[in-house]
């Protein structure tokens, strides 16, 4: 049987990317299983596959090595397009203090509340993307983050776009067949106007509020009242960016991450009736375990991207060691490297007991993601409401109508 690198080594240079992609998405396990063990560090013309738990920890924990530059024309001046800067580090510990842990509990409670609205009365059969992976996170935007007098049919629009064009848009992407570079790029800056104006006058009228006494505690209000303060260098105009990005990472990563989740427990009808036991069982931490398992298996990104700054050798002092060039694309492919025998103890086994603290559900290093700590609570508890109706049917799975996120997916339960 012709191995996976024969089968590339054989191809052309100029198609080996295409070939690579498909088994990454299509074969992931015994692909990364193969490029582990014999080429850990694995270059193309348009990427190189980087395996290993341990090369891609370094990958993510050394930004000025490796660096988000990709971001920078899809996000600007946003300080999660750049690496150690003090942007950076003021506005995420600026964030970070304002998406407030201690409200967890209660943004769980909102979270179970709104999936069970939804679900209890569509009657048995509802659309689960829109009303439901998307319906969900938008409604937390629109009550809990501040969106007031928004149309959450436009926030999902806004969301997804800007998500299309930072992650499933780079030019490496260039490969994926009927992929639409310019027009998901228009899209992007059509969406990015759209929320500019509309957040320009939230701001404005919550800044008059605030101003007058408003006592609203929300994350919008606590962003104004940090910049009025004159306490810390935060503009207005930060205070804009930043509540875009509160929108941007909310919706479609959650969607994506439900999804994901849903379409592996799914898969094996004995994992599927464990994880509906303990989601009608216990409490609800005690259920979370098997969806951040079901998304190390069947992650939301399989790989992070970064450019190399430096020539760096990875896998060192091992027989595969390999040095990645300076101006480099390095594709830290984390899926496999949360597969990897020397930092997960079975990997090839489903275990919602393990400690989750070393996989990649939300990223690693500098750029970990923002609102890791809400996306815990709500993603499981998206999953747990789903499962806890009674003869769940999930039809055909997710349809992605030509997406890389899915688009629809139909259920139908016992009302």
């Amino acid at each position: 049987m012709t191995s996976y690198l024969q089968k590339l080594d054989a191809a052309a240079p100029a198609d080996r990317w295409k070939m690579a992609r498909g088994f990454l998405f299509e074969e992931p396990l015994p692909f990364f299983s193969e490029l582990r063990e014999n080429r850990p560090v694995f270059a193309m013309d348009e990427v190189t596959l980087v395996t290993r738990f341990s090369d891609c920890n370094l990958i993510l924990r050394r930004p000025l090595t490796f660096g988000v530059d990709l971001y920078k024309p899809k996000q600007g001046s946003y300080f999660m397009a750049q690496d150690d800067t003090a942007q950076h580090w003021r506005e995420k510990s600026i964030m970070k203090s304002i998406l407030d842990v201690e409200d967890l509990p209660k943004i769980r409670d909102f979270v179970r509340d709104t999936a069970d609205e939804a679900l209890d009365g569509a009657n048995g059969s509802i659309e689960l993307v829109r009303n439901v992976t998307r319906g969900v996170p938008v409604r937390l935007v629109q009550d809990w983050f501040g969106f007031t007098r928004s149309d959450p049919e436009k926030l999902i629009d806004w969301s997804y776009w800007n998500q299309q064009d930072a992650f499933w848009n780079q030019p490496f992407d260039s490969v994926v067949e009927g992929l639409d570079q310019a027009g998901i790029i228009e899209n992007r800056k059509r969406a990015g106007v759209m929320m500019g104006i509309y957040i320009g006058r939230l701001v404005l009228r919550r800044s008059a509020a605030v101003k007058l006494g408003s006592r609203r505690d929300d994350p919008v209000s606590r962003l104004l009242r940090l910049s009025f303060s004159d306490g810390v260098d935060f503009n207005l105009r930060d205070v804009i960016f930043n509540v875009g990005g509160l929108l941007i990472g909310a919706v479609e990563t959650t969607s994506h991450g439900v999804c994901n989740a849903l379409r592996h427990l799914t898969s094996d009808p004995a994992l599927l009736k464990d994880a509906r036991d303990a989601a009608l069982g216990g409490r609800p931490e005690d259920f979370d375990g098997f969806v951040f398992e079901a998304l190390r298996f069947n992650p939301a990104f399989p790989y992070f991207f970064r450019v190399c700054h430096r020539d760096t050798e990875l896998s060192g002092g091992t027989p595969q060691a390999a040095t990645v060039r300076k101006g480099t694309t390095a594709l830290a492919v984390t899926h496999s490297a949360m597969f990897d025998p020397s930092a997960f103890s079975e990997p090839e086994k489903f275990d919602p007991t393990r400690d989750f603290s070393d996989t990649y559900t939300f990223g690693h290093g500098m750029h970990t993601c923002l609102g890791r700590h809400i996306a815990g609570v709500m993603v499981p508890e998206i999953v747990r409401q789903i499962l806890r109706r009674g003869d769940l049917d999930f039809g055909n799975g997710p349809d992605y109508k030509g997406s890389a996120v899915p688009q629809e997916w139909n259920l139908s339960y016992s009302a």
